[in-house]
C-alpha cells in the first residue's frame, strides 16, 4: 500500500466515524450506509486528485509485496 493509498484509507475511516458520531445509528443497515458515506468521502477525494494530477492512485502492491520487498526475503 502506497502513502497516498494509506492516507485515503484514513480519511474513510475518520469520515465514517465522524459521520456515525453525528448521526448515532441504531441498526446495522444504518451503519452499513454510514460506512458508505465514509468511503464516499475518500473516493470522491482520490477522484479529485487523480483528475487534478493525471496520476492513478491505487497501486497493484499489496500489504504482503510491501515486507517482502523491503525485507528481501522475496522468491
Amino acid at each position: 500500500m502506497t502513502n497516498k493509498e494509506l492516507v485515503l484509507n484514513m480519511l474513510a475511516e475518520l469520515s465514517t466515524k465522524e459521520i456515525s458520531e453525528a448521526t448515532d445509528p441504531d441498526s446495522f443497515p444504518e451503519h452499513k450506509q454510514v460506512a458508505k458515506q465514509g468511503g464516499e468521502v475518500a473516493r470522491n477525494a482520490r477522484l479529485e486528485l487523480e483528475a487534478k494530477t493525471g496520476k492513478k492512485v491505487v497501486s497493484p502492491l499489496s500489504a504482503k509485496d510491501g515486507v517482502m520487498l523491503e525485507s528481501g526475503m522475496g522468491e
